[in-house]
């Protein structure tokens, strides 16, 4: 294995953070660079501190046509544009494009969020049935109107690059990501034992030991209400670890922390080696991934989240390490035989119970989609290939973000305003889509947008490698080989899927359309055309003029203690389970407001722990999403090992005076985020490699869906939503007036999503393409959304999901399809219903990743939904409810 191309390690005398190209990896003509910022060639400049950002659990839909991405601080060149681009009533002129040289993200001096890092794997949890590569992202981007979520267009990688055969401890897992997380998403490692179906599960609960309640806990509204100060913590005297690990109380600990885990991984190996086949086989594989995954997937978070910069170093070190060890147990073909020998012997595998089964199964299927099963030559190819598509998703990924800038003269003088301005250029650093001046969202779109040659290469590479490697270990396609073990299960299922929801939306999209047009018809008569840049500009006049939705007016409502205690007492009515806040020890958290929560179930005690990290501060990566810090398992002495996770959030402190209060949006995600938390705690599975969100991507934003359901629904927030000074109730009305105006435009913006869901299906369908990357989504854009493609544009490399979300973007409306299904047959009508709340717990929670997806779908829905099902109850979900409506605002 070589080193990626970027070394993300060292720090520039002026502050700002070095890139530099490692050799052989410089950049091509063409590409970004230093030139006139008075730097040695090979080297660029970012601002902010080295790290990486996970990438969330859930991949927030990327908002192109007409979002805003984030993008970092370096601009690119513009020797591969071409001489003009028209914008309406002015020209560009593009022979005055430069590079910007060193410049901050944004004006927070928050530091640019960069990719990078590469440890894929088979035996650590990967992301679905990609699961294993560990990487980071940039993390900030566009999001759909009303929202506030993160990260729309980066995504946490759940399918990039071939898999090597060991599993890559961290991978899986944020929120999402993935999310990050998605996303990312970030960390939803591997599956767990599936080991909950009714029975089963009473079965295991008897065999664990209940933790009893603790004398500490304190209700969890109480632990919001303190204010928090924002400072580092107090570092002088004896302390503890990080989440408790008592190597872990100063940044040389990491070192001693991976050192074990490798000594203990070599005599894992060789123990199953020898080990006659069989289940101790598996429960061998399964403690040799959690040996790493303790280690890396904590030191994946601190690495980006430690206010300190040496445990940030530490932690990337070990990193390092661990993804070293992690590579050459990909290449252990003796490791590989003694799975091999199990899964070959047909009597032995009828005698393995079915969670058990699937793991083995799962952990052949990491190693095999690495071609470790082939021959020496093929299987150098298989590594070889791995190598140079992570290498082009780092640089491509990090191309999605960097801004053009332009000669300042070049642009009206009115609207130069809107952009950064650096000396006599113009940074164009996004799409600018939320700005009521027509011109500007033009001039935004068609100058982020306009082609660069250095990305189009990399990008047509990474999917001619991709494809390469499926093939090369027995994969018609790439999107066949990312596919498997999800719910779709193959791409001409997700091709039926997203054609017939075109089609169901279609006449609807027009309408929504005709509404746009006809509000900018309204506001500016001598340009009324429709074009991509103006749907989330006017998409949100048209719902502020209709529903009257001021944040202001709903932010005094939602509290962050009432929330929480909202959201204790959904959870304890639905599942027995409460939230406690714990006080954590000295050198346990990283930052002074991070608070400490104990999941308890009213009688299988201590389920797990969340930490929460919610407030924002000076260098905190700007994104929602969940880390898996510990996965459950099932010990051999009985014991069960507690899931520990982080759910990272940026909400604003409060004050002396006031309490941090939540817009409609941050309030929603806050659910979005637990669902995943739950998922986690809930998941009582014997393996740690499927536990809780580490499963298929199309699964694993289900639960994080199903909470906005809940969120949304009067009932629910009425048992919390107060005034904070007078106890006020929030009233029914504005709660209706709310969740139907996100309903307005809601036809384009899902159609917009299926657009981008066919457009990576094509990508990594059938190859060689037919045409180019930009012709294939001029036609795509055509056949699945409506709106004009513009001549010159490459969107196409902007879309950063194509990395983390390769041939699954889909997974997102195919998640909110099943989630609405399971809240209409089992919540809508009593959103407190407790027999369906064990149900779901039962039968979707408690698996994780251990059971085939759409088996846990079809116990929860008492049938097998169809394709035509998922259709129909998203689109079901679009209809105005205007009954409700006007007998809530009499």
């Amino acid at each position: 294995m070589t080193p990626l191309g970027l070394n993300l390690g060292t720090r520039h005398p002026s502050g700002l953070m070095e890139l530099v190209w490692a050799p052989g990896s410089a950049p091509s003509p063409g590409e970004a660079t230093a030139a006139g910022s008075g730097l040695p060639s090979g080297r660029v400049i970012l601002a902010g501190r080295p790290g990486e950002v996970p990438i969330p659990a859930r991949p927030p839909p990327p908002r192109i046509p007409g979002g805003t991405p984030p993008a970092p601080a370096l601009a690119l060149s513009a020797t591969a544009l071409p001489a003009q681009i028209l914008l309406r009533r002015f020209v560009v002129d593009l022979r005055e494009f430069k590079v910007s040289g060193p410049r901050s993200a944004d004006s927070s001096g928050r530091r640019a969020r960069t990719w990078s890092g590469r440890a894929p794997a088979a035996l650590l949890p990967g992301a679905e049935a990609d699961r294993g590569r560990r990487v980071s992202v940039q993390c900030e981007g566009p999001r759909r109107a009303g929202r506030s979520r993160g990260s729309p267009a980066t995504a946490r990688p759940r399918g990039g690059a071939a898999r090597p055969a060991v599993p890559n401890p961290g991978a899986r897992g944020r929120s999402t990501r993935r999310t990050a997380r998605s996303r990312g998403a970030r960390s939803l490692p591997g599956r767990r034992g599936a080991m909950l179906c009714a029975r089963r599960l009473g079965g295991l609960r008897a065999g664990l030991r209940v933790r009893r309640v603790s004398t500490r806990w304190s209700p969890v509204g109480a632990a919001f209400t303190v204010q928090p100060q924002g400072r580092r913590l107090d570092r002088s005297g004896e302390r503890g670890g990080l989440f408790g690990v008592p190597e872990l109380s100063a940044p040389e600990g990491f070192r001693v922390a991976q050192e074990k885990a490798l000594r203990k991984t070599e005599q894992l190996v060789r123990r199953v080696c020898a080990t006659p086949p069989g289940p101790q086989t598996v429960l061998i594989f399964d403690e040799l991934s959690d040996s790493l995954c303790r280690v890396a997937d904590l030191a994946d978070f601190v690495k980006i989240a430690h206010p300190e910069v040496a445990f940030r170093e530490a932690a990337e070190e070990a990193c390092r390490s661990i993804g070293t060890m992690v590579e050459k147990l990909n290449t252990n073909v003796d490791l590989y035989q003694s799975l091999q020998r199990l899964l070959a012997d047909k009597k032995l595998v009828d005698s393995l119970d079915p969670e058990t089964r699937r793991v083995a199964e799962l952990f052949m299927f990491d190693f095999e989609i690495s071609g470790i099963h082939l021959d020496r030559e093929k299987r150098k190819r298989a590594v070889d290939l791995n190598v140079k598509i992570l290498d082009l998703s780092s640089a491509f990924l990090m191309g999605t973000h960097f801004p053009n800038t332009i000669g300042k003269h070049l642009l009206p003088e009115r609207i130069r305003h809107h952009f950064e301005l650096a000396g006599d250029h113009v940074v164009v650093d996004s799409l600018r889509a939320e700005v009521p001046d027509d011109l500007v969202r033009e001039a935004a779109y068609k100058i982020f947008l306009y082609p660069n040659a250095g990305q189009l290469k990399r990008l047509e590479e990474l999917l001619s490698s991709r494809d390469l490697l499926a093939k090369l270990v027995g994969y018609p396609t790439y999107s066949h080989r990312a596919l498997q073990g999800t719910i779709a299960q193959s791409p001409e299922t997700v091709m039926e899927f997203l054609e017939k929801l075109s089609d169901k939306l279609s006449e609807r999209t027009m309408k929504d359309f005709e509404m746009i047009r006809g509000m900018k018809m309204k506001l500016n008569p001598q340009n009324s055309e429709l074009m991509p840049w103006d749907p989330p500009y006017y998409s949100g006049l048209i719902r502020a003029e209709r529903f009257n939705i001021e944040p202001s007016l709903y932010c005094p409502f939602f509290s962050l203690g009432a929330c929480m205690e909202g959201l204790s007492l959904l959870f304890n009515r639905l599942l027995g389970v409460s939230l406690y806040g714990e006080q954590p020890a000295k050198g346990e958290v990283w930052s002074e407001d991070v608070r400490k929560l104990a999941v308890v179930h009213e009688s299988e005690g201590l389920l797990g722990y969340i930490y929460c990290d919610f407030f924002q501060r000076a260098d905190k990566p700007h994104q929602d999403c969940h880390f898996t810090i510990r996965g459950g398992r099932l010990k051999e002495d009985g014991d069960y090992q507690l899931p520990v996770v982080v759910l990272m959030l940026n909400l604003p402190q409060s004050s002396r005076n006031l309490p941090t209060l939540l817009t409609p949006g941050m309030m929603e995600n806050l659910f979005h985020e637990m669902g995943h938390a739950m998922h986690s705690m809930l998941g009582r599975t014997r393996y740690q490699h499927v536990t809780g969100t580490r499963c298929p991507t199309d699964f694993a934003e289900v639960p994080s869906i199903l909470m906005e359901y809940f969120a949304n629904d009067y009932r629910v927030v009425h048992q919390f939503a107060r005034h904070y000074q007078t106890g006020q109730s929030l009233p029914r009305n504005m709660v209706s007036r709310l969740c139907e105006s996100k309903k307005v435009c809601a036809a384009a913006d899902m159609q917009l999503q299926v657009f981008y869901a066919a457009l990576d299906q094509i990508y990594h369908g059938k190859h060689p393409l037919q045409s180019s990357t930009t012709d294939i989504l001029r036609d795509t854009q055509e056949r699945f959304y409506g709106l004009p493609y513009v001549p010159n544009t490459a969107w196409q490399l902007r879309f950063s999901h194509l990395v983390g979300y390769g041939a699954k973007y889909y997974s997102y409306l195919m998640s909110r399809a099943v989630a609405s299904m399971v809240w209409r047959e089992c919540f809508r009508q009593d959103p407190f219903n407790r027999a369906a709340g064990e149900r779901y717990r039962r039968e979707m929670l408690a698996h994780g990743g251990g059971r085939e997806p759409m088996l846990m779908v079809q116990g929860m829905l008492q049938k097998c939904p169809s394709i035509d099902d998922f259709v129909n109850t998203l689109v079901s979900d679009l209809d105005l409810d205007f009954e409700t409506f006007l007998m809530d605002s009499t």
